[in-house]
């Protein structure tokens, strides 16, 4: 099992360790009760991995008071939802001595993170990813939240979890779909980041696709990593950890325009291509990169299509409406090269015109 140290400068105490390995999920409720002696545990997981071996692999023989989010995925990440969590917990009385832990993707984890700091002015959270998507970026970081009726996440707070357990063996019951979208978010490390990252993705597709641990364990770490030091120096999103949000503006627009129907991974692999595309008008990358990515993505099987139904003013609405947007317009990361990110006077996202956008857009949805 590898341990990584994420560490908060700014607020020690909200330091934490991430542990990852293949096989221990099992393993891990003991260690959260020695960890936390005395704590009132409340789980929260949703009906996918109910209907899965991971939660009794977690549970044991033992139970714990718990929330069954149903239906399972982003139509439940909303107030509502929140709402009849903690009102779940008050109905048990818990208190302030009550930690939350959270079992499942991407989706249970910002509902319970954003639960657990919410919940009587904040308690401890655990994260226990068992999907692609949430063991590359979600469960790490801090970042929770859940959507209105009108944009995604725009309910949200920054909740550092306690502890996170990442066993790739859970990856093992992700659908095709599932599991090849949510690699996107390593794919996005590596441009941001690491090149040799990227590279070692595009060599090793053949075993990651077969869920081999040893390539699965490895990322899983390097993904911890990449985002360990970009949350390490920027822990509240001032200006670096912006980086991470390379592909997910225009990529968060589209996923929200289809009301959630398209898949997260492959909302970000269309923003991603719109970032190059954009990369291109400003003349920071060629034709080459962009086409390895569409090639990297169709070996995943990802889509690049925007459904007919979906209109370039819904995206732009969408775009408007993005969480970091000042004055109704977002500023949007860039690449200078692979692997590393554009940064002009000491910010690391930037103006990007409305016309150049909506150019952008326009070829999105040309794209067959």
């Amino acid at each position: 099992m590898r341990k990584i140290q994420v560490k908060i400068p700014s607020c020690p105490k909200s330091s934490y360790c991430v542990a990852v390995g293949s096989g221990f999920l099992s393993e891990v409720l003991p260690q959260i009760k020695k960890a936390m002696p005395g704590k009132e545990l409340f789980l929260i997981t949703d009906a996918n991995i109910a209907k899965t071996k991971h939660l009794k692999n977690f549970l044991g023989r033992q139970q714990l008071p718990r929330f069954i989010i149903s239906p399972a995925g982003e139509k439940s990440k909303n107030i509502k939802t929140v709402i009849k969590i903690i009102e779940e917990m008050e109905k048990r009385t818990l208190g302030r001595d009550c930690a939350v832990i959270a079992l499942g993707g991407g989706t249970v984890g910002d509902i319970a993170g954003f639960v657990a700091a919410i919940y009587k002015r904040g308690v401890p959270v655990i994260q226990i990813p068992t999907t692609t998507v949430s063991q590359a970026d979600s469960a790490i970081g801090g970042k929770t939240g859940v959507d209105s009726s009108i944009s995604k996440n725009a309910f949200g707070a920054f909740k550092n979890p306690a502890a996170v357990f990442i066993d790739v063996r859970t990856l093992e019951t992700l659908d095709k779909e599932q599991f090849n979208t949510g690699l996107v978010e390593s794919i996005k490390h590596g441009l941001i980041a690491d090149e040799k990252y990227l590279k070692y993705l595009q060599k090793n597709l053949k075993a990651i696709l077969a869920r081999k641990s040893e390539p699965l364990e490895y990322i899983a770490v390097k993904n911890c990593q990449i985002k360990a030091s970009v949350v390490e120096a920027d822990p509240y999103e001032k200006n670096k950890r912006r980086i991470l949000n390379y592909g997910h503006t225009i990529g968060h627009a589209v996923e929200s325009a289809s009301n959630y129907k398209i898949l997260h991974g492959q909302a970000v692999a269309i923003g991603i291509i719109a970032a190059n595309i954009i990369e291109q008008k400003r003349g920071l990358a060629d034709e080459k990169r962009l086409e390895e990515l569409k090639n990297l993505f169709a070996k995943l099987d990802i889509s690049l299509k925007i459904p007919k139904s979906i209109t370039k003013k819904q995206i732009l609405d969408a775009v408007k409406r993005d969480k970091k947007a000042v004055k109704k317009w977002p500023p949007f990361v860039l690449l200078e090269k692979t692997g590393k990110v554009l940064c002009r006077n000491d910010r690391f996202a930037h103006n990007v015109e409305r016309k150049v956008v909506e150019e952008t857009i326009d070829i999105l949805l040309r794209q067959k």
